[in-house]
Order: C-alpha cells, then sequence, then structure tokens
C-alpha cells in the first residue's frame, strides 16, 4: 500500500504575494543535497565536480529577508570522477586541504527578487581568504515527509573567480590559452530539515 504524501498550509506562509518556508531552523539533509562545481578545461569542456562532505544551516525569518545560511565544505572530499585529479586539487596548488581543510559560506544578507527568486549575498573563505559571493537562489518548495518532518528545497547558483582565492595553479597550451579556466560555477542543489 502506498503512502500519500501531503502538503499541509502551515508548511508554507504567505509573504508579498509568494509563498516561503514556515520560519525556522533547517538542517542540510545531506544525502538528499548536492554541492557541486563547474570550471572550462582545456578551453573547449567544462569539468565538473562535488563535494561529498559538508553541514549546512539554513534559518528562516519571520521576515525572510532577515534570513541566514553557512555552509561548511570539507574540501578533502571533492569528486571529480578522476582520482589523479582529485588528488591534485587536494594539494597546495589547489586547495592545499592539510592547512586549509574548510571552505565556508555565510550570508550577510537576503533579497527577494521575485517571485520564488531570491539573491543571498555572503562570503566565501578558502585558502583563509575571504571573498563576497551572491547566490541566485531558487525557492522550490516545501513538503512533509513520511517521517512527520517538514523539509524544503532550494537551488542556489553563483559564479567566483578562483585566482581571486589563490587557486592560481595552471598551464599554457601550445594551442594557446590555458588548461583551467578562471571563472568557476557553483551550484547547489539542497534538501534541508526543520528542526
Amino acid at each position: 500500500m502506498s503512502e500519500t504524501l501531503s502538503t499541509p498550509q502551515s508548511l508554507t506562509r504567505p509573504w508579498n504575494g509568494t509563498d516561503v518556508p514556515a520560519a525556522g531552523a533547517y538542517r542540510l539533509d545531506v544525502s538528499h543535497t548536492e554541492v557541486g562545481f563547474s570550471v572550462r578545461h582545456l578551453m573547449v569542456s567544462k569539468t565538473r565536480g562535488r563535494f561529498g562532505d559538508f553541514d549546512g544551516t539554513v534559518v528562516i525569518a519571520e521576515d525572510p529577508t532577515e534570513s541566514s545560511l553557512e555552509v561548511s565544505v570539507r574540501l578533502a572530499s571533492v569528486d571529480t570522477r578522476d582520482e589523479t585529479r582529485d588528488g591534485h586539487l587536494r594539494t597546495p596548488d589547489f586547495f592545499d586541504v592539510e592547512n586549509y581543510p574548510e571552505m565556508t559560506f555565510r550570508s550577510t544578507a537576503v533579497r527577494h527578487i521575485g517571485g520564488d527568486r531570491w539573491a543571498v549575498d555572503g562570503t566565501l573563505t578558502v585558502k583563509g581568504v575571504s571573498r563576497p559571493l551572491t547566490l541566485d537562489t531558487t525557492f522550490e518548495g516545501t513538503s512533509g515527509d513520511p517521517w512527520g518532518g517538514t523539509r524544503t528545497g532550494f537551488s542556489a547558483k553563483g559564479e567566483i573567480d578562483r585566482e581571486a582565492f589563490g587557486l592560481t595553479w595552471n598551464a599554457a597550451l601550445e594551442t594557446g590559452g590555458v588548461v583551467v579556466g578562471k571563472k568557476v560555477t557553483i551550484e547547489i542543489e539542497a534538501e534541508a530539515i526543520l528542526q
């Protein structure tokens, strides 16, 4: 017998003409969240990767523009489906995980763009260097789960210049250009559980 899940009205609430999650602290569900990135490779394609070890909390305020997000990512968990490349990414050429094991993002402001779209401004710290980052964020909805919990979903995307964080390793190509692009796109698909 299949169980039907419903979304009670209390799981979301109206705010300025759109629905937002119920106020409260939400913990990222790591098994249903992906923290990924992509970067140009050899000037012709993109290499994609993800991090498997992270945690984070989203606090939805009564006024959603006063909400906050905090995420910590263990950089040794990088996975680009190539062990040699992943090993190189862990070295001082890139993340230097022995000296800088974590990358963090802490929000500083939340702005409503319109409808389900929000801008989450914050500070990204990599290798001890902190720079501003804005995540273009979409509220994907809220649902009850079979265990009596409340879950909410978000997707987010932002772009950084990796060299601004000291990730400057590269190699020139004989045909012109470089092996690794400067711009890195960060992509997050998040599911979080109301605590």
